[in-house]
């Protein structure tokens, strides 16, 4: 009876999944490390004979009702058979089990670990090996010959060539190891053996691997890893969101636990041994870590002793093209020492864990005092420490977490999410993060970028009438009790999105969203009066409409809308963007094409379009003036072993005749850029 109706296939739609749950780029936010943990989890899908609350909450596709309905049906019919079963589960739609089942699998665990030694390895379920090449076809500054400075040295060059290389390989068998290399060169990098200045070929190496389940050993990893525990107070690194189209599943991180690292981001992560060991209810975790950190590095003089020196700022740009870049890779090392404890009773409904992690640098850390940071970390060793729970009661869950760090900054976190019936989800969320708490890995809930001075209250909704329809929204009212860059006076401020969400049948899908946002901010300069900064109210209206159209299996069409607004000092200024999208399958062929439109009266109203790249690469470019972009992207399948990737893509100005800034710009008023990939998948 229930394998009489169709269970879709798990393939990720990466771009409709991001769209539909995560926030909207209006902020120049590198979301590579959130969609880099999204593939991880795609590759490593999570088992559903073992899966817990909090595993399942992480996901950000399931309700609490829709997961409690989940765990009641396991507890009460045992193991499932296979994802057929899926449909049995109350509360389950199609809809859903279309959207879980990239990230899921019914596998026992009695059928792993059983190919013994390096065979294992060989003949790991994901291994392949990625080569990719992406460049920027109109000369930039910083690749010219040099001029002349006034004091007659040359100006400074990018000392690399335009290209961006990427290589990545990966043996790896869910739930049992993980092997891992990744190396990257940006462009205007060397490829070059330098030890003095630390660059072994490709500007950024990384490598770890990964075991998993091996008696009473959780995971164990050598290399490049994170940590994500509690709410992310104080291990919050990898797979995190803000706030978005999903009002209700995006408030509340999951404990993950020990993940290998595999983003080219530079910065974030730990590099060293980790490990959790489990006993009964109760697992243990330890992390060592000592990795370099770019860095500014300033001299204190001494006329009597040689000159000490102290970091002014880390750099996490992993940018290393100019002498003066490549002057501080790897100038400071940041050690980290830390543990968590965590406690999941037997029915997997509640979860109480702590955190510790300790963090020397090898220099003092002084930031140059400025009005608005006088509460920053500054010093050579930092300490942060929390408790955190979570409680899953009926259709409800219950969430928090209180650290502090060793300024005696504290931050709390804590919160609900609720099924109130099958139709009607909220989510309320309270945190206050002191001006003078410290946390170097955390990545709490916060309108900023960081859990440091500001106190908020979110409430979520998430409203379904019917099958067909949703209705979304949340209102975040947010204060900076102290002064921020560009806010030099403690200030306030609110956001709010609503979302309709229609769906009449599984080939088409539309929706209508609308964001406001109220902050303060700094006059500029011009506008200041004697030595006293005053502030201005701005305020952001963006509007988005899009349809969907997949009329077969072949072919799909997809049209957007955007628009914006910024009001500030009784100036109003407006943006908007028109796109057209066309993606065919085609026997081993994939093609994806747009063209889109832009106008903009200033960079207050860029418009973020996410766009279709190559695999494990991802495309938000910020369009701000006039003009247009367009872009093809091809995939073809040559045999079982090997996928080629092309991807072409132009943009075009008409109202500029230089596109950058710095070593950046570029004479003229267009910019083309293709990438080239290829895929060899090894046991295939």
């Amino acid at each position: 009876m229930l394998a009489a109706r169709q269970i879709p296939t798990g393939e990720l739609d990466l771009e409709s999944f991001v769209e539909e749950r995560f926030s909207f780029q209006e902020e120049d936010i590198d979301y590579e490390d959130l969609y880099e943990s999204l593939l991880q989890v795609h590759l490593n899908p999570l088992d559903l004979q073992e899966a817990t609350a909090d595993q399942l909450s992480a996901l950000y596709i399931l309700s609490p009702i829709q997961i409690d309905s989940f765990l009641a049906y396991r507890q009460r019919f045992g193991p499932l058979i296979s994802v057929y079963e899926l449909q049995a589960i109350p509360e389950w739609s199609l809809e859903t089990i279309e959207n879980i089942l990239p990230f899921v699998q019914l596998e026992p665990v009695s059928s792993r670990q059983q190919i013994p030694g390096l065979s294992r390895i060989k003949a790991a379920e994901n291994a392949y090996l990625i080569f990719r090449h992406r460049r920027i076809w109109q000369t930039r500054k910083g690749f010219t010959r040099p001029d002349t400075l006034h004091n007659g040295q040359p100006g400074s060059r990018y000392l690399g060539g335009p290209d961006d290389l990427y290589l990545r390989l990966r043996l790896q068998q869910p739930g049992d190891f993980s092997i891992g290399f990744t190396a990257d060169k940006d462009a205007g990098e060397q490829f070059i053996w330098d030890k003095q200045t630390k660059r072994y070929g490709f500007d950024f190496l990384s490598f770890h691997i990964m075991l998993y389940d091996k008696g009473p050993w959780k995971t164990i990893t050598l290399g490049d890893y994170q940590l994500q525990f509690g709410q992310g107070l104080v291990f919050g690194s990898g797979f995190s969101v803000g706030k978005g189209a999903e009002t209700i599943a995006t408030v509340r991180r999951s404990s993950l636990g020990l993940r290998p690292y595999t983003s080219v981001l530079e910065a974030g992560f730990f590099r060293g041994a980790a490990a959790t060991y489990k006993s009964g209810n109760i697992e243990w975790t330890g992390m060592y870590s000592l990795a370099p950190r770019s860095a500014n590095v300033q001299l204190i003089p001494d006329s009597l002793q040689s000159a000490e020196s102290y970091l002014s700022s880390l750099v996490g740009s992993g940018l290393h093209r100019t002498p003066s870049e490549i002057q501080k890779k790897g100038q400071a090392r940041e050690q980290n020492i830390g543990f968590n404890l965590q406690y999941q009773s037997n029915n997997r409904g509640f979860q109480i864990g702590s955190n510790l992690l300790h963090t020397l640098y090898s220099q003092p850390l002084l930031p140059m005092k400025r009005i608005y940071n006088q509460f920053e970390f500054s010093g050579r060793t930092n300490y942060t420490g929390s408790i955190y729970l979570s409680y899953n009661f009926a259709n409800h869950y219950f969430f928090g977490e209180s650290a502090m760090s060793k300024s005696r900054g504290r931050g709390y976190i804590f919160g609900i999410m609720s099924s109130l019936n099958p139709h009607i989800d909220l989510s309320l969320v309270w945190r206050k993060y002191d001006r003078n708490f410290h946390s170097f890995y955390g990545n709490a809930f916060a309108e900023g970028s960081r859990p440091i001075n500001e106190e908020g209250l979110y409430l979520g909704l998430n409203f379904r009438p019917g099958r067909k329809i949703n209705w979304s929204a949340y209102y975040d009212h947010f204060s900076f009790p102290w002064l921020k860059f560009r806010v030099y006076a403690p200030s306030s401020g609110n956001e709010w999105l609503t979302r309709f969400s229609y769906r009449p049948h599984k080939k088409l899908h539309t929706f209508i969203q609308w964001r406001a946002e109220t902050k303060s901010r700094n006059l500029m300069a011009t506008e200041q009066t004697g030595n006293s900064y005053l502030l201005a109210t701005g305020k952001r209206n963006n509007f988005v409409w899009s349809l969907s159209l997949q009329p077969n299996q072949w072919w799909q069409f997809k049209s957007r809308v955007q628009h914006s607004s910024f009001t500030i000092n009784g100036q109003n200024t407006q943006g908007f963007a028109l796109l057209q999208d066309l993606s065919a399958h085609l026997g081993n062929w994939k093609f994806s094409g747009r063209y889109s439109v832009f106008d903009t009266d200033n960079f207050e109203n860029r418009q973020f379009l996410y766009e279709k790249n190559v695999l494990w690469a991802f495309s938000i470019p910020a369009l701000y003036g006039q003009g247009s972009r367009f872009y093809l992207l091809g995939q073809y399948r040559l045999n079982r072993k090997i996928t080629v990737w092309l991807r072409w893509a132009k943009t075009v100005y008409t109202n500029r005749e230089s596109i950058g800034t710095g070593l950046q710009e570029i004479q003229g008023n267009e910019i083309t850029e293709t990438t080239f990939q290829m895929r060899y998948q090894f046991n295939r």
